[in-house]
């Protein structure tokens, strides 16, 4: 199987150094399952000072990730090989959902430019850039994160880096819902019984429970997820 080349582009790339060698990330590079790069981006830096970020035109606060950086770094990727999408992580981006996920984990080679600062030059968004993701509703101090947060999305969807090949398949919004409540032993715990059917051996009657579980779980905590009239029946049955 090819390996999955991922081109990670920050200004501290000594954030990924210990999220790249352990846990999952790091069992797949182990794997050779997927090879991921850091660039530093101030490697690629204006003057005696490797300046990567300047003031607004027009005033206001915070500072702007410069185009000339960038535009070398992601240039010097694109000259070696080709890449599938070259990804920035950005609040106003498309959601990144698992389908998405899916999607990436099928590709070759990925680029992630990470943002910091108060924005990046939006010359590097309209030339450079083919994808734009967001990871949530919130702002956080720089791109970092939610790119550990994609490719850890990513990297656990390709075969053989979970040591269970189903489990993947299984999580939650997978099937387009929340995943079902899980046991595990002892039976008991403090008063609290695991659901008899689970224990029942009757794999089609658990399969049935899980699949209603799941359901009424998405109902009561992501109805944005279902379509209306599958919540209207479930109100009436």
């Amino acid at each position: 199987m090819e390996t999955l080349r991922i081109d990670v582009i920050s200004v501290i790339p000594g954030f990924f150094d210990s999220p790249l060698e352990k846990g999952l990330l790091g069992i797949a590079g182990k794997k050779e399952l997927v090879d991921i790069r850091v660039h530093n981006l101030h490697d690629y830096g204006i003057g005696n000072y490797k300046q990567v970020d300047d003031s607004p035109f027009g005033g206001g606060a915070g500072m702007i990730l410069r185009p000339e950086p960038v535009f070398e770094c992601i240039e010097g990727l694109l000259a070696e090989r080709s890449y599938d999408a070259v990804i920035f992580l950005t609040p106003d981006g498309e959601k990144l959902d698992q389908p998405t996920a899916n999607r990436l984990s099928g590709l070759k080679n990925l680029i992630i430019l990470c943002g910091h600062y108060k924005a990046v030059d939006e010359r590097i968004r309209k030339k450079l850039i083919t994808m734009e993701l967001s990871v949530g509703d919130i702002v956080v101090s720089g791109g970092e994160i939610p790119a550990l947060l994609l490719m850890d999305a990513v990297v656990r969807l390709i075969p053989g880096v979970l040591g269970d090949s189903e489990s993947a398949l299984t999580d939650s919004f997978q099937t387009g819902m929340l995943d079902s409540a899980w046991y595990t032993r002892p039976a008991e715990f403090r008063g609290m019984r695991v659901p008899e059917i689970l224990m029942s051996g009757d794999h089609k009657k658990i399969e049935e429970w899980r699949s209603r579980n799941a359901l009424e779980r998405t109902v009561k905590r992501r109805p944005d997820l279902l379509d209306g009239d599958i919540i209207e029946e479930l109100k009436n049955n």
